[in-house]
């Protein structure tokens, strides 16, 4: 076998319909499926997910889902790592590895390794400015202590913008800041790659899925799923799993931070937020093939890229 086979990505924003094309196309083409999804990674974060059904997964392999428990850690680097493993196995037994998701940094660690710091982030600088308000820059430097020891080591535990930046940094990519001076150049993946993205065109009608989506997790029981997961494992509200869309809103609400009505309100904000984060990393992502997935073609648009490329590859 080859070292870095060719592989299939299809990448879009949430509640954009990805996981079902994904699911078309694995069985169109012997397929399975590598969820890059910094949330599905979660054991027992199943309704605020929307993680495949149990069903699904017997019927087409699915790969880094379940792996940690909710109150670990998991970085784009490890995933990098861990997703490079998986495709070499999916190819040693004959079929197309196909990554699914809308992580964009896990896509961003595969392909392209880390060569810059990541952007500042507005949304998680205003998060951390509060935390700080509350709690103090004492308490936001131990926290920094316990992510990323050599920064914090070096900072004084009142220079907040400094600690602010390394808190941000871990936040956006799962690694401490002290990681990016060393060597982030690597490049893990060298073989080739259809990269695929859906790029919905009609707004209104993804920020309506996006809403229908929420509601449904509520329905489904996302409180008794988080009240469960709090009572299992020692969770705090800063943890990487607990900061996932839906389960923070939940949090706020079971912490009588929010009522119900703000809650359902913050949730579908935050939701839509992050798709237009996904949209704009798209955006701005080279050798993309773009479809949009409300048009009554799309799928026979995709298979037909996808035969054209597994033909030539595989």
């Amino acid at each position: 076998m080859r070292m870095n086979p060719p592989i299939v990505c299809l990448m879009g924003p949430t509640a954009s319909g990805k996981s079902d094309l994904a699911l078309m196309l694995a069985r169109q083409f012997n397929g399975e499926i590598i969820s890059v999804d910094s949330a599905t990674i979660y054991r027992h974060m199943d309704i605020g997910t929307a993680k495949p059904s149990l069903t699904i997964q017997q019927e087409i392999p699915h790969h880094l889902i379940d792996i940690i428990n909710p109150d670990q850690r998991y970085s784009a680097h490890q995933f990098a790592l861990d997703a490079s493993n998986y495709v070499n196995e999916i190819v040693r037994r004959g079929k197309v590895p196909i990554l699914v998701g809308g992580t964009m940094l896990y896509f961003k660690a595969l392909l392209f390794g880390f060569n810059e710091l990541p952007s500042a982030n507005q949304e998680i600088r205003e998060q951390l400015d509060k935390e700080a308000l509350e709690l103090g820059w004492p308490h936001m430097h131990q926290r920094l202590m316990a992510v990323d020891y050599e920064t914090a080591t070096r900072l004084k535990e009142n220079d907040s913008q400094r600690i602010q930046r390394a808190l941000e940094v871990y936040i956006l990519t799962g690694q401490p800041l002290s990681s990016f001076h060393q060597d982030q150049q690597k490049r893990y993946w060298q073989g080739p790659v259809l990269s695929l993205a859906l790029i919905p065109q009609d707004r209104a009608r993804l920020h309506h899925n996006i809403e229908l989506r929420f509601k449904i997790m509520i329905e489904q029981g996302l409180e008794n799923e988080l009240k469960d997961l709090r009572n299992r494992f020692q969770l705090v509200p800063e943890l990487p799993s607990m900061r996932c869309v839906g389960y923070r809103q939940m949090w706020q609400y079971l912490e009588g931070e929010y009522d119900f009505n703000k809650m359902m309100e913050s949730g579908v904000y935050a939701t839509r937020q992050l798709a237009k984060r996904q949209l704009t990393w798209l955006r701005s992502w080279s050798n993309l093939e773009s479809f949009d997935p409300y048009q009554s073609d799309t799928k026979e648009l995709l298979f037909q890229s996808v035969q054209q490329y597994v033909t030539c590859h595989f």
